[in-house]
């Protein structure tokens, strides 16, 4: 086997220490930052991009809608590869690709060229993320797995809390292009920290099957639907594009769900989507990631439009991912540790509830906006970490890959849901009136994941809530 198509080892002193994990967390944090660094710092060029290119909002936002797209297609296929060809080869290998493309971005000469080079990055960062989650979930000690997930979903927050305001004083100073050129200092070290750091994969799949038609179905929903939100929030179409792309999405989605009752190894597989646990916590991921984007658009656009600088929206919006962060690194250890995974989303969603509804009547300065938004952060860092392990505490350690490409696919999928439905509200009055009009869409989205928290099965007697399997069984399964 070629050494280009083999995993580099541990140095062996590395392998036998036992916080060697940690030092495994830290880097797979790299990829947890650059990704949410990127995608909450492209929220600021939106402005000046249209201005430079001439482009609407509807047209702009395809610099993160193809990024997302990507993305969405692209996790749970690159999770069953990863199980099948190891976890730490592809998360290499998408640091690579993610670093030249973004080198390419900086370079785009125009609107069309820059959404083509998101595209590249997209598929390098799906090589990231596909096997983020992976990597974390079985490395990580028995128990310990929620805590390594906090600290993961900690550096993700890091990186949202950064984005705007870096995004802001770059936009303000040095132009968009270096909103992209940022990551490619981050990708060099996060290469080289990855080949010494992180651990081969020792649990591989015997699939290898390439599911060419159920990636062609996923590709089909997901950008025909956000194409059809596109239509309606000022996209020059004709008026009859959006209701058939609306019908492209929903025969794509019967498609999907036909194939995969009928295809041996399908890209989505029911067998794991049948579980109450991963389909409830999957649909908590789009929810939660829906509404932790959809300010990030919003409240740019609202500030902005009032008279604000992007440096001054930037720092206002940096309260929402910092509550993020504060909460997934302290959470463990402040909440109590008898409180299973289902009870922490449940009681983050219901905080999440409260959060979004207080948006939706508080004026929309900055002084209200700031403890507000840092509200929604904490709730959210409260939620995700343990959606997040509920999935993976049930998908067995062989397609860990496939299942930290599912949660992934949620996020992205709900974060595009974000950017998208945000745009086709501020499409439909004025900045003021349309942000309430969002706000009370996340807000309905937030009892949403009070609901999907509730349909959590709970978890019997003698079971440690980081680990789905008995006490006796944990050694084995995690």
């Amino acid at each position: 086997m070629s050494v280009l198509a083999r995993e580099p080892a541990r140095p062996a002193q590395l392998r036998t220490w036992p916080h060697a994990w940690l030092l495994a967390v830290g880097t797979v944090c790299f990829g947890a930052f650059m990704g949410q660094l990127d995608a909450s710092i492209v929220t600021l060029t939106y402005g000046p991009l249209g201005a430079e290119f001439g482009a609407s909002l509807a047209g702009v936002q395809w610099v993160s809608l193809s990024y997302l797209l990507t993305l969405t297609a692209l996790l749970v296929p690159i999770g069953r590869l990863s199980d099948a060809h190891g976890r730490k080869l592809l998360y290499l290998y998408g640091f690579v690709v993610f670093t030249v493309a973004s080198a390419a971005c900086v370079l785009a000469p125009t609107l069309g060229w820059l959404i083509a080079f998101r595209v590249v990055q997209g598929v390098g960062a799906a090589m990231l993320q596909a096997n983020s989650v992976a990597l974390i979930s079985t490395c990580a000690p028995p128990g310990r797995r929620r805590a390594a997930l906090g600290i993961q979903a900690a550096a993700q927050a890091l990186g949202l809390a950064l984005g705007p305001t870096v995004g802001g004083l770059l936009v303000s100073t040095l132009g968009w292009r270096w909103v992209f050129g940022i990551n490619v200092p981050i990708g060099v070290v996060a290469v080289v920290a990855g080949v010494f750091l992180l651990p081969r994969t020792r649990h591989r799949s015997s699939t290898t099957t390439w599911d060419v038609t159920g990636l062609l179905l996923l590709v089909t929903a997901t950008t025909a639907g956000l194409l059809g939100l596109t239509a309606l929030s000022g996209l020059t179409l004709p008026g009859w594009v959006a209701p058939a792309l609306f019908v492209v999405t929903a025969a794509a989605v019967l498609g999907i769900v036909a194939h995969s009752r009928r295809f041996a190894a399908p890209l989505l597989d029911p067998a794991l989507l049948r579980s109450r646990a991963v389909a409830a916590g999957l649909g908590g991921a789009v929810g939660g990631y829906l509404i932790l984007f959809g300010p990030l658009v919003l409240v740019p656009v609202v500030l902005v439009a009032a008279g604000e600088s992007e440096l001054h929206a930037g720092l206002v919006l940096t309260a929402l991912p910092a509550g993020f962060a504060l909460a997934a690194t302290t959470g463990e250890r402040l909440l109590p540790a008898s409180w299973s995974d289902r009870l922490r989303c449940l009681v983050g969603a219901l905080a999440v509830v409260c959060a979004t509804g207080l948006l939706v009547v508080v004026p929309l300065t900055p002084a209200w906006l700031v403890p507000m938004l840092g509200l929604l952060g904490l709730a959210l860092g409260i939620f995700t970490p343990a959606n997040n392990s509920l999935v993976m505490g049930v998908v067995p350690a062989r397609t860990a890959g496939t299942g930290g490409g599912l949660v992934n696919m949620a996020r992205s999928l709900g974060t595009a849901l974000g950017v998208a439905l945000v745009t086709l509200t501020l499409h439909t009055g004025t900045a003021e009136s349309a942000a309430r009009t969002a706000l009370a869409a996340l807000a309905a989205v937030a009892v949403a994941l009070v609901v999907s928290a509730w349909l959590v099965p709970v978890r019997r007697p003698g079971r440690d809530p980081g680990c789905s399997r008995p006490r006796s069984a944990r050694r084995a399964r995690c």
